[in-house]
């Protein structure tokens, strides 16, 4: 499946809007020969109506809350369909992989000590992603881009 811009409605919303972000994307998935199903629609339900970056076994447990039979495999198969069609992105900075709306590019800040991750806008890696890729010819994708060391909390507790 081809990679497809952002829905509209993407991020914390209330009720109605999670609704029609929803439909949106169902209807995204039908174009590309996919079925609205239950867990899916449950699963979108619980990826508009949060915020963050949060684990399949995060979004599983939401999802179970509604529908208790619903398998963690079902879930992973579902949020890699959703990220081939450009509806979330997927971050993985050592430990699981955490999925969150798709949306501008941004970086990652990932305390090593608490596990914190604050999402920070591109820009400030600006000068580096220019660097990277008029030096070395690399191109770092923003989407999954993080920097490791320790959050201010932690920083103050070790000092």
């Amino acid at each position: 499946m081809a990679r497809k811009a952002p829905v509209r409605g993407t991020g914390p919303t209330g009720t109605a809007a999670c609704g029609e972000a929803t439909e949106d994307v169902l209807a995204l998935l039908r174009q590309q020969g996919g079925r609205a199903t239950p867990a899916r629609r449950l699963l979108l339900d619980a990826l508009f109506s949060g915020t963050g970056h949060r684990t399949a076994e995060d979004l599983a447990a939401e999802v179970r809350t509604r529908a208790p039979d619903v398998h963690l495999t079902t879930i992973y198969r579902n949020l890699e369909e959703l990220e081939q069609l450009g509806v979330i992105d997927s971050t993985r900075l050592g430990g699981p992989a955490t999925y969150h709306l798709a949306s501008a590019a941004h970086g990652h800040l990932v305390c090593e000590a608490c596990g914190t991750m604050t999402e920070v806008p591109d820009d400030l890696f600006a000068g580096l992603i220019q660097a990277a890729t008029a030096t070395y010819g690399f191109t770092i994708n923003p989407h999954r881009f993080a920097v490791t060391g320790r959050c201010a909390s932690c920083a103050a507790s070790t000092s």
